[in-house]
């Protein structure tokens, strides 16, 4: 059996991104470290400490990406994720979606008048 593809597929249109109701569901923590499930993060010791910059950027990334909205809501902290929202590393449309959903995501990720 042979499946053909349409020209110009492109399965990163194909993903879901789910997203919470709102801002103010993200309740997580703001210190200390979090520990994620598999279906965020795959490596072995799939844990983050939030006093590393480097650390919370790459949780937060993953935690918009792949996370439900029960994990969004329990991971995730509207401040720092507003604070650090213009740079995340995220694909177009998970960015787009998150910010029609949160215009102060979108604002957010302006640059500001000098």
């Amino acid at each position: 059996m042979s499946v053909t593809v349409r020209r110009g597929f492109g399965f990163e249109q194909q993903i879901p991104y789910d997203t919470p109701q709102s801002l103010d569901d993200l309740r997580g923590p703001t210190s200390g470290v979090v520990r994620v499930r598999p279906r965020i993060d795959t490596s072995p010791d799939p844990v983050y400490d939030l006093a590393d910059p480097g650390q919370r950027w790459s949780l937060y990334n993953a935690v918009v990406r792949e996370g439900l909205p029960s994990e969004q809501a329990a991971i995730l902290n509207r401040a720092l994720l507003i604070d650090s929202w213009a740079d995340l590393n995220l694909p177009a449309r998970c960015r787009a979606t998150w910010e029609a959903r949160f215009p102060e995501l979108a604002a957010a990720s302006q640059p500001t008048a000098p």
